[in-house]
């Protein structure tokens, strides 16, 4: 298995990998607010592939911790069913740690299972005095110090900060259309 940085030719499997993991369901999710039409932290898209295929991935975005404080929301994390317990997802979340580490990062937040963040050092007593837009379990909403003390006092509304996603041109979709499925996929 190797992982390395995203690339934009790995757009359409890293969406089907979602899809198979999550469903449309989660474009409905709270965190999905916090990153819809904004790119992912620069070098924090990462994917894991084996044999070639890409078998899993993970982005980190830039939010606040409230105001004026600088975060990452991790997620969505996700393997290919046929990978899972292979260690994947745990050395993606160990790359990405790291890599938010080496950078600068000081605090990186999500919304997951508990039970399985905590062995990367997320709690949620990190996330008492914060709150997402949108509802979320408070149990489920974690945050892990990369610099001690990144979040000690954090209070507020977590917000997007990150780089706002390119759109695509609308007389560029328009064309495409007329040109069928495979000129839209051309002009996304």
């Amino acid at each position: 298995m190797i992982i390395e940085r995203e690339q934009p030719r790995d757009a359409a499997a890293r969406e089907a990998l979602l899809d198979e993991a999550f469903g449309e369901a989660r474009f409905g999710k709270t965190s999905e607010r916090l990153r819809e039409g904004r790119l992912p932290a620069e070098g924090l898209a990462l994917v894991a592939r084996h044999d070639g295929r890409l078998v899993g991935t993970l982005r980190l975005w830039h939010v606040t911790a409230g105001p004026a404080r600088p975060a990452l929301l991790l997620g969505p994390l996700a393997v290919a069913a046929d990978m899972r317990s292979a260690g994947i997802g745990g050395a993606l979340m160990r790359r990405a740690i790291a890599d938010a580490a080496a950078l600068g990062h000081r605090a990186i937040l999500l919304v997951g299972d508990a039970s399985y963040y905590a062995r990367f050092g997320f709690s949620a007593a990190h996330t008492a005095g914060l709150w997402l837009p949108g509802p979320f379990a408070r149990e489920r909403f974690l945050g892990l110090e990369l610099v001690p003390g990144a979040l000690a006092g954090a209070r507020g509304l977590v917000s997007p900060t990150g780089q706002p996603a390119a759109l695509p041109d609308l007389g560029e979709l328009v064309a495409a259309a007329k040109q069928g499925d495979e000129g839209l996929a051309r002009a996304a």
